[in-house]
């Protein structure tokens, strides 16, 4: 089976001279839930704006579904990669949520009761059908970013990458994130600086670091090693024991 995503010996440097990523490799298979963890600094943003080709790689391939990230390739690409950005204000920019849910399918040709079709099916995934017809700017910041994951649905991508889902959330918002995204049938990578919720909503783990995979394997064995945490500057909050946390279902 195609995986959803794999990066193969990805380098990247910034015109200032900064290297970035160094030899990045990662296999994301279809229906995983990966969360990419690192300090500030480690490469992670510039390895996401490659999987949709907002950045170039130098050497080195990234492939979505089999196909290749690179110019040629952009439109079928980012129907198959759905960024979730960090600020949902950054996606909603229509007059009502059905309008920006139906931004992304309309682009691409699609009209009618398919199109409505396709705005139900992504509102109905994130609970947010009866609010359709409001302004974007009249929901709650958490509301607001279910609604930012639904515009991102409404393209069926084959990954769905969301960039700190949890920041900024009331711990009401942060649970009904959790338990939509934990009910989709969607391969997720998710970058967090959030270790419990990485733990909460993904088996498996990388961590990044120094523009390297430098760790790759269970969320819950990754953050248990003391030492691996501490080198790469990741820390569970002050109190949490992984014992009293259960397993995924």
């Amino acid at each position: 089976m195609t995986a959803a995503l794999e990066i193969i010996d990805l380098t990247f440097t910034y015109p200032d001279g900064r290297q970035a990523l160094n030899n990045v490799n990662l296999k994301v298979n279809r229906g995983e839930r990966v969360a990419l963890l690192g300090p500030n600094g480690a490469g992670k943003t510039t390895l996401v704006m490659h999987l949709n080709g907002i950045l170039a790689s130098e050497t080195g391939e990234v492939k979505v579904a089999g196909i290749n990230v690179e110019k040629n390739n952009l439109f079928e690409v980012r129907k198959r990669v759905g960024l979730v950005f960090q600020d949902p204000d950054d996606q909603l920019f229509m007059t009502t949520v059905r309008d920006d849910v139906a931004f992304g399918p309309a682009n691409i040709g699609l009209t009618g009761s398919e199109l409505e079709e396709r705005v139900d099916f992504a509102l109905s995934q994130v609970k947010m059908r009866e609010f359709a017809d409001r302004p974007p700017h009249h929901l709650s910041f958490g509301q607001r970013r279910r609604v930012a994951v639904a515009t991102v649905l409404a393209m069926k991508p084959d990954i769905l990458v969301l960039d700190e889902p949890s920041s900024n959330l009331d711990p009401a918002s942060r649970r009904e994130l959790s338990e939509i995204l934990l009910s989709l049938d969607v391969t997720i990578l998710m970058v967090t600086h959030d270790l419990p919720y990485a733990l909460e909503i993904c088996p498996r783990a990388a961590i990044l670091n120094g523009g390297q995979i430098v760790a790759d394997g269970t969320t819950r064995d990754l953050l248990a090693d003391e030492d691996l945490m501490k080198s790469n500057r990741l820390e569970l909050p002050f109190g949490m024991h992984l014992d009293h946390i259960p397993h995924h279902r």
